[in-house]
């Protein structure tokens, strides 16, 4: 009988030690060392290949009949991936998955595994989507072992877990949910879909701070990381990748929803200008990079007086200690005090920005709501600002400053180093070096 090694992973990095350690020696993380155990096999079945045996469709991927999803995937599901999406209660990740599910079903066979809801909860949903998903494989159950075995015996091609958290390890003698149950479920998860070439969907709770609940090495072993997020305000979510083999982190796919499902929304910048009110004070539109493509967002600074010895700096959706710094930077080098003022910060839909970009988008809309100064509504501008005062050019230039020309601005304030050396007919683009230029063409 082969013998069980027992060994001590970290479920913070993933390390694996022979012996227990109350603080993680890589990660230095305190109470994540847990047990495991490994049987010792000297056969194994798999040999050693060629790429060269690889099928000549090695580029094929399917279609999830949403293409903002397809975008965010990479071009589309690659056979053998494992993708783990999470999200808050109730945003609808189960929604969304059912409804890929009843468009990838009409061209590959499907199994459904349900670990949270009972098959006629899955058929009201169904029903209440209007989707023809009458034939598609449910399986109600939380054994990992049978899932598996289930779903090779229907020939599904693509298996779908819901969720993760759910699930158990028969061979485990520990708590469904716990550290050890999900990363043993995972991993078997994704044995299974290498070895049979089988696409895997895994739903997982997150945390209250927002990351996905379970061990971090689970990410790790996934070949796709995606969160859905969603502005409780708002009937617009967002798919962000956070780790994608198969392509670019960091792209965003946006969804409506409605009565019946998700509908993907094609163009976004639509959703997040707002040109009724931009010709108001305190607004200006700006272009960020999400992934691979430009979005045309709105910036909104709200400047009043402070009553009070405590002054407000708030923001939703850029960095606030980004916007601290800014303040810092208009004072020093724009000649405008806000001292006794609050400084209100948002971006228009909820859409939460990670790049400096916007630095000089967000300094003109605070001098904008300061001197009630109402920009032009073919105005938009975009570039990062120095300490000193610079405005620094930003990564592709040119394609954010085509995207603008294609939604119909035709004032364009950029750093110098991105102005492009052909300008099209009817275009203005005004080209700054320091933040006193910038300020100088509005004022």
């Amino acid at each position: 009988m082969p013998k069980s090694k027992v060994s001590y992973i970290c479920s913070e990095c993933g390390i694996n030690s022979t012996k227990w350690a109350g603080q993680c020696s890589s990660c230095g993380c305190w109470n994540t060392m847990s047990e495991s155990r490994a049987v010792d096999s000297s056969v194994r079945s798999e040999v050693v290949t060629t790429l060269d045996k690889l099928p000549d469709d090695i580029n094929f991927r399917y279609s999830t009949g949403f293409k903002e999803l397809d975008h965010v995937l990479g071009g589309g599901l690659i056979p053998g991936a494992v993708i783990l999406l999470g999200g808050d209660p109730g945003i609808g990740k189960s929604t969304l998955l059912q409804q890929v599910s009843a468009n990838l079903m009409l061209d590959v066979p499907i199994c459904y595994a349900s670990g949270e809801e009972s098959l006629r909860q899955i058929g009201q949903r169904s029903q209440r989507l209007g989707l023809d998903a009458l034939r598609m494989n449910v399986l109600i159950d939380s054994s990992i072992l049978n899932v598996l075995s289930q779903t090779k015996k229907c020939e599904a091609r693509i298996l779908i877990v819901d969720s993760m958290q759910t699930m158990t390890n028969d061979e485990l003698s520990s708590a469904p949910g716990s550290i050890t149950q999900l990363r043993e479920c995972v991993a078997k998860i994704v044995e299974f879909a290498k070895k049979n070439d089988i696409s895997v969907f895994i739903i997982g709770h997150v945390t209250k701070e927002g990351a996905i609940a379970g061990p971090r090495v689970v990410e790790h072993m996934v070949d796709t990381v995606l969160y859905f997020e969603s502005d409780p305000a708002s009937r617009y979510s967002i798919i962000r990748s956070v780790k994608n083999r198969f392509g670019a982190s960091g792209e965003m796919g946006v969804f409506a929803m409605t009565e019946k499902g998700f509908n993907e929304v094609n163009n976004p910048s639509a959703i997040f200008l707002s040109r009724g009110v931009s010709d108001e004070s305190g607004s200006i539109v700006s272009i960020v990079w999400e992934g691979s493509r430009p979005l045309l967002v709105e910036i909104q600074a709200l400047v009043s007086q402070s009553n009070n010895n405590h002054i407000k700096r708030l923001a939703q959706g850029v960095d606030q200690n980004r916007l601290a710094l800014l303040i810092a930077v208009l004072h020093r080098h724009g000649s405008v005090s806000l001292v006794n003022e609050d400084v209100f910060i948002n971006v228009v839909s909820g859409l939460k920005i990670n790049e400096t970009a916007v630095d000089l988008p967000t300094i003109m809309a605070i001098v904008s709501s300061f001197k009630d100064l109402k920009f032009s509504e073919n105005l938009v501008c975009f570039g990062e600002v120095g300490l000193a005062g610079e405005i620094r050019p930003v990564k592709y230039g040119i394609e954010r400053i085509t995207a603008a020309i294609k939604q119909g601005f035709t004032k364009i304030i950029a750093p110098i180093g991105n102005v492009p050396k052909k300008i099209p007919k009817g275009i203005k683009i005004i080209g700054v070096r320091r933040l006193s230029d910038a300020l100088q063409e509005v004022l």
